[in-house]
């Protein structure tokens, strides 16, 4: 069973980026390698149930287990020591990563206050686009009674395209809400 967005992939976004960008291969069309989650969780060395709270929402979201991230310098300005818990992360792929971008693009980015579309400049030049999230609470799996804190995260998604032109290209097909 393939997920609604992967179907939509196959039948029109192939098709439509073949016709636009001249493609002679069907290989050539971009396509999503992965989506990395990231939530970067300054308060987990003065509080470390923050860190299990974050790991849980971050599970909740993405349907995997995240891994804890460690300082890799001690900065004392911010009073971190080398090899302390400061995030987590999780990387997607295959099913999950489309199940997940599906829910992203028609469930939680709608359920964001005054939302107008997301940034079209957001690209890295590489063809890979990076979106920031300030609160978790717009995915509907997180229970608004049951949160500690209100915390962000960063979602980058990785796409085999070349050019920031056929990414962007590539994300309108696929129903990511540009902003005009």
């Amino acid at each position: 069973m393939t997920s609604r967005l992967k179907e939509k992939y196959i039948n029109d976004v192939v098709p439509g980026l073949m016709e636009k960008f001249q493609y002679k291969n069907i290989m050539e069309v971009p396509k999503l390698e992965k989506i990395v989650l990231n939530m970067g969780i300054g308060e987990a060395r003065e509080n470390p149930k923050s860190l299990e709270n974050a790991v849980e929402e971050m599970t909740m979201i993405s349907g995997q287990r995240p891994i804890v991230t460690k300082a890799k310098k001690s900065i004392a300005n911010f009073k971190v020591r080398e090899g302390m818990s400061v995030g987590a992360k999780v990387t997607l792929r295959g099913e999950r990563m489309y199940d997940f971008l599906d829910k992203l693009m028609n469930v939680a980015l709608p359920r964001v206050r005054d939302f107008r579309g997301t940034n079209p400049a957001s690209f890295d030049g590489r063809g890979n686009y990076a979106l920031g999230i300030k609160e978790q609470l717009i995915f509907p799996e997180i229970e608004y009674d049951k949160v500690d804190a209100i915390r962000g995260l960063d979602v980058i998604i990785v796409t085999t395209a070349k050019t920031d032109e056929e990414a962007k290209g590539f994300l309108d097909l696929m129903g990511m809400p540009f902003r005009k």
